[in-house]
């Protein structure tokens, strides 16, 4: 049986989302968690490949097991996990299902906050400085424009195609800071925080709109901004289509 499990998961401790040599990643401890309640080791695939210190709300391995994955036993695998790691749900889906090709889009956001807050320092990014909102909205709208985001990807990607769609890109004020919130078919790595960096330097009064159109359409990361950091990173949800059989509540 094929399975899906959720998870959602405080990135500020590991490495990344995958399994990588030498550094502890959510993969690695979902994996040895299930070990130990199943007593044989569990193959994972991951869906998104969030980087170190990046958090996730909703994100997705699959598995393929001879036995059941019961929804009693999400209380079991959690009760092994480190606490900042969760599982919030096993789901049986077609044994053809794959929970990173089969994804349709993918939500994230980050959060940036600007008045010191000891509570959510690993959570958002303090940025204490001045940005025009009209301008970061309309940088964040030029961007829809655009499929090609090689200029915002990190160098030493493996990746075939730097082709990405957004569905959805825009700041909002929110508690005393702001967030931006961008929805595509796929994400390049480092992508959401190269375009954060680029636009913070729009909102700053660095970049003018022309200047910034010219980096995306340069497909130079060398001239994107990456500077910001991991940990005002959300993955917010992934979605499936449902043919895959893919059960969930949406509330």
């Amino acid at each position: 049986m094929r399975y899906f499990i959720e998870v959602a998961y405080k990135g500020t401790r590991y490495s990344g989302f995958q399994i990588q040599a030498n550094a502890n990643s959510v993969q690695s401890e979902l994996e040895k968690a299930l070990f130990v309640f199943y007593r044989r080791e569990i193959a994972l695939t991951g869906s998104s490949r969030t980087d170190a210190g990046v958090h996730a709300l909703q994100n997705f391995f699959h598995a393929d097991v001879e036995e059941e994955m019961k929804a009693t036993h999400v209380y079991n695998i959690n009760s092994i996990l480190p606490d900042d790691i969760v599982v919030k749900a096993f789901h049986p889906v077609s044994p053809e299902a794959h929970c990173r090709f089969d994804a349709q889009w993918r939500k994230y956001r980050y959060y940036l906050y600007s008045g010191k807050d000891p509570f959510l320092e690993d959570r958002a990014y303090y940025y204490p400085y001045s940005l025009d909102f009209k301008m970061l909205n309309e940088a964040a709208e030029l961007i829809m424009g655009y499929r090609d985001f090689s200029a915002f990807s990190k160098r030493n990607t493996q990746v075939k195609s730097f082709q990405c769609e957004l569905m959805e890109s825009e700041w909002e004020r929110e508690s005393g800071g702001l967030v931006y919130t961008v929805r595509g078919n796929r994400f390049l790595r480092g992508m959401v925080r190269g375009l954060v960096g680029t636009m913070l330097q729009v909102g700053r009064g660095k970049l003018g709109l022309d200047e910034f159109r010219a980096v995306i359409e340069s497909g130079d990361s060398a001239r994107a901004d990456f500077s910001v950091p991991g940990h005002g990173l959300f993955l917010v949800e992934v979605n499936f289509p449902k043919t895959i059989g893919l059960m969930m509540d949406r509330g």
